[in-house]
């Protein structure tokens, strides 16, 4: 999510990945993928860039947190525990063996 400012000075959060397009027309209209519109204060180019920081951020997190699973000692299984997805690498590949 991203925050943002509607022209009253409120400030929201908006999921970024609903957003089908923006425009600058002088103000900053966003246009979601169900045709809801948002005008906020802030400029194109900061909206894009609140996109790009936030989409950033998450893909460091998720790199950091399959990092993190990778170097797990691994726990043993018991008897009607589900068992956990994990990334698959060439790194674990070659740890297993």
């Amino acid at each position: 999510m991203i925050t943002l400012t509607r022209l009253s000075g409120t400030p929201f959060a908006l999921n970024s990945d609903l957003i089908e397009r923006i425009d600058s027309t002088p103000d900053t209209v966003i246009t979601l993928v169900d045709g809801t519109k948002y005008v906020v204060l802030e400029d194109l180019q900061s909206v894009v860039a609140e996109i790009r920081a936030y989409r950033g951020a998450v893909i460091a997190e998720s790199a950091r947190l399959a990092d993190v699973d990778l170097h797990a000692p691994a726990a043993p299984q018991s008897a009607g525990r589900t068992r956990r997805l994990q990334a698959v690498t060439e790194r674990s590949r070659t740890e297993e063996r």
